[in-house]
């Protein structure tokens, strides 16, 4: 359940999240969706990883 915004840490129910939709086409996610915490990403060639420290790790493969 997403809960927030995973590229701006914003409630996802509130306000037009379009722009966000839309950059994160080409960006990695940057918040955690589940608890709004800022992750750690590394961008690499080959894509993306970003890790929650509480809810684990997402990838682009």
């Amino acid at each position: 359940m997403e809960t927030y915004c995973d590229r701006c840490g914003e409630p996802a129910r509130d306000g037009d999240h379009g722009t966000c939709r839309a950059a994160r086409r080409m960006e990695p996610p940057r918040y955690c969706a589940r608890c709004r915490r800022r992750m750690i990403v590394q961008v690499t060639p080959a894509g993306w990883t970003a890790r929650c420290s509480e809810h684990g790790a997402l990838s682009s493969a």
